[in-house]
């Protein structure tokens, strides 16, 4: 193993394979089901249960052209239109047009959409798509029944599955390629259940990192594991200042931390209108699609306004639908409003905006390769390219389906590339650990300098404070012992420190990067990419690529990194 590696015990046990997955989302396990097909030995590593990810809180659905009169090509240009100049075309077109295949092969795999009368597949809109191309299940729980119908098709395969497995760091051969993964069983209240699983790819499926904030929809398991992995194991990330605020999201008070219910963009898709405390619809005027513009102007629009009236939330009024609609629709929704005495039904649902979903992650290629040989990345942990500057509602789950099975071919194609065993370097950089009583604080300082609003001040401080956190640990009286708690404390701040890196950096607005010191998109100095690596020290160094697309990529060669 060479490079940056995380304070840990050495790996008592090992396990051999083909490849390795971390991660159970629908494109963690949807990678491992058709690498499994083609007869690659595979393991599937989880950091909780196999269906406890963040796919199945997605309730809105999955995008795909699969309805009558819509095309992937209207469907690419909803896309590009969301991503705010910053897209990748070729990814794009990609997703789009694989897409409503892939759709296909989620149902033959078991996941039973909801169905009109007509028995074809119900379809809604959600915001920045101009036609009804959004597929779900059980009214608002898509990302539960994909959850359940992939770990079924797991088990049923005879898949190897490691779960309550923290992965730590990635391991290398003497040539530097991907030799596997060390990993962190969690036991009843061991500490040192530390394994390897040797494997000459590795496809990271780990999903957000929602958790670097104080409230997020994501749930707890997403604390920018895959992503801080990567940047100790040498690899780019791109477009993380790229954080996408749900504009709706249960609001539960100033004081609310962690996971937070999401009132799904599906609610609006169906008719649900934003108001002020005054009745208002504010969204009126500001976008042709008003409710459902795309995410970055309906959350930036629904922070203006309670800015301008002092105002901690604003509502969404759906009291038009009627108790029948909301129990056949949204049962997930009412149940969850309910249960913090909110009724949809009788009154407006309080609303503000919380982290969601990182736009950037991990730098892949079209075949979903990093810039380290044997090491892949897909869904949220990665930056194909596909969301740009704000993803656009629903792509999430069709990027994750997409880029997965890309991934499964790419390595199928060309084997598994063993080039000998892990190497130890000589004198490794061990990473001080993070006192878990950090995280908090970690959390206040992001939502404070980098959240909905962001400027040159805001974001100087809190790379000031984040230094700040690095440095107390670099003193060994400060530094954490190894554990659970110490390492996830740890990869937030990784992430954090990057994340506000390239947040600096872009001196525009655009997409889900607003910057109240440059309110303006700049597309002649901005209309490119950020990516960042860590050097030695762990420092990041942030560094803009010539256009908005990455360079290009050839069938038999890894991603190159930036020169």
């Amino acid at each position: 193993m060479t490079g940056i590696r995380l304070h840990a015990p050495a790996p008592g046990w090992t396990v051999d394979a083909d490849v390795v997955v971390v991660g159970s989302g629908v494109a963690g396990l949807t990678a491992a089901l058709r690498c499994t097909s083609a007869g690659l030995r595979t393991v599937v590593v989880t950091k909780a249960n196999l269906d406890d990810g963040s796919t199945r809180w997605a309730q809105g659905g999955i995008a795909a052209a699969l309805g009558e009169g819509d095309t992937p090509e209207q469907h690419l240009d909803d896309t590009l239109v969301a991503g705010a100049g910053l897209c990748d075309e070729h990814a794009v077109r990609a997703l789009v047009t694989e897409g409503p295949d892939a759709v296909r092969r989620l149902i033959a795999t078991g996941a039973d959409f909801d169905r009109a009368d007509d028995g074809e597949i119900a379809l809604t809109r959600e915001g920045g798509h101009h036609r009804r191309r959004i597929a779900h299940a059980g009214g608002d729980a898509t990302g539960a029944e994909i959850s359940r119908a992939l770990v079924e098709a797991i088990r049923d395969r005879g898949v190897r599955f490691i779960e309550h497995a923290l992965v730590l760091d990635l391991l290398k051969d003497a040539e530097g390629r991907t030799a596997g993964v060390t990993l962190h069983v969690m036991g009843e209240g061991q500490h040192d259940g530390v394994g390897a699983v040797h494997a000459p790819a590795v496809v990271l499926a780990t999903g957000g990192m929602g958790q670097v904030f104080s409230a997020t929809t994501n749930p707890p398991v997403s604390t920018g594991d895959g992503v801080a992995l990567a940047l100790r194991a040498g690899a780019e990330v791109s477009d993380l200042e790229f954080v996408q605020f749900h504009p709706t999201v249960l609001f539960l008070g100033a004081g609310a931390e962690g996971q937070q219910p999401l009132v799904s963009e599906a609610v609006r898709g169906e008719g649900a209108h934003l108001v002020d405390a005054d009745g208002v619809r504010f969204m009126l005027g500001q976008h042709e699609l008003a409710e459902l513009a795309p995410r970055d102007i309906v959350a930036k629009a629904i922070t203006r306004r309670m800015l301008e009236q002092g105002a901690e939330s604003m509502y969404l009024d759906a009291r038009h639908f009627g108790a029948a609609m909301w129990e056949q629709r949204f049962p997930t929704i009412l149940a969850a409003c309910r249960a913090h005495g909110i009724d949809p039904v009788t009154e407006p649902v309080p609303v503000a905006p919380a982290a969601h979903y990182a736009s950037g992650g991990v730098r892949t290629d079209l075949h979903g390769r990093t810039t380290v040989p044997g090491l892949y990345a897909c869904g949220e942990v990665a930056c194909t390219g596909v969301h740009g500057a704000n993803r656009l509602a629903s792509n999430s789950l069709l990027e994750g389906l997409v880029f997965a099975e890309r991934i499964a071919a790419d390595i199928t194609a060309h084997g598994p590339r063993r080039s000998g065993p892990p190497v130890l370097a000589a004198e490794p950089t061990v990473l001080p650990l993070i006192g878990p009583e950090a995280r908090r604080e970690i959390q206040r300082i992001m939502t404070g300098g980098a959240g909905v609003l962001r400027s040159a001040a805001s974001l100087s401080a809190a790379a000031d404070a984040l230094e700040g956190l690095r440095l107390d640990a670099e003193e060994e009286r400060k530094a954490a012992e190894p554990g659970v708690d110490a390492w996830e404390t740890t990869n937030l701040l990784c992430v954090a420190r990057v994340l506000v890196a390239a947040a600096g950096e872009r001196e525009e607005t655009r997409g889900c990067h607003w910057r109240e010191d440059f309110p303006d998109r700049d597309d002649r100095d901005w209309g490119r990419h950020l990516v960042v690596r860590l050097t030695p020290d762990r420092r990041p160094v942030v560094r803009r690529t010539d256009g908005a697309d990455f360079p290009p990529v050839t069938p038999d060669a890894p991603l190159e990194p930036l020169s």
